[in-house]
């Protein structure tokens, strides 16, 4: 199969769920408006490139390699980022719908998540230090075993974070956060003094 090779190329409302993206290195790509959704992304190399409103959910994300690549305003249910390509995902997300996606044991440190849907996203064993969470709603969020020193939660909602089980020092959190890294002990919290 001969591999491509695009540069600075825009793909503007295309579907790839009958015909997948052909395989090869996609560098200053854009795409925008495209369905990925249930795609075939296996050892698809992109780097630096923009996804803007595109549906990606449950696409095929095996040795895929994301390197500074920005989602905006896309649909990405049920991603598996934990099956990409193990060295260097770095990416950012704003406006984006990631529910039940997976980025079990990856390394995200400052990484960005802005105004975006986390509802039961798995984060065991992932490095966040450093990231932002801002206006995320982290509901039913796995955190087990993540490392989230210095990131900043101060603006995110609906999580619960042992800290018994996740590395928070110098991790950033809103008075009225706290209250997710209380959740496992059952209590009573009176918001109202």
């Amino acid at each position: 199969m001969e591999l491509v090779f695009e540069e600075e190329k825009t793909f503007d409302k295309s579907d790839f769920t009958e015909s997948n993206l052909a395989k090869g290195e996609y560098n200053l790509c854009k795409f925008s408006g495209c369905n990925f959704s249930n795609s075939d992304l296996k050892d698809i190399k992109f780097y630096e490139c923009e996804f803007i409103n595109c549906n990606l959910s449950l696409a095929k994300l095996t040795n895929t390699i994301f390197r500074d690549v920005q989602f905006k305003d896309c649909k990405m249910l049920g991603l598996p980022f934990d099956n990409c390509n193990e060295f260097g995902l770095t990416v950012g997300f704003e406006n984006c719908n990631l529910n039940h996606s997976s980025f079990y044991r990856k390394r995200m440190a400052k990484t960005i998540f802005r105004n975006s849907q986390l509802v039961e996203v798995d984060f065991t064993d992932c490095d966040l230090s450093q990231a932002l969470f801002a206006n995320c709603n982290l509901s039913d969020a796995k955190f087990e075993n993540t490392n989230l020193e210095k990131a900043d939660l101060r603006l995110a909602h609906h999580y619960s974070i042992n800290p018994a089980f996740n590395k928070i020092k110098k991790a950033r959190f809103s008075l009225t956060g706290v209250v997710g890294l209380l959740n496992q002990y059952d209590i009573e919290i009176d918001m109202t003094n």
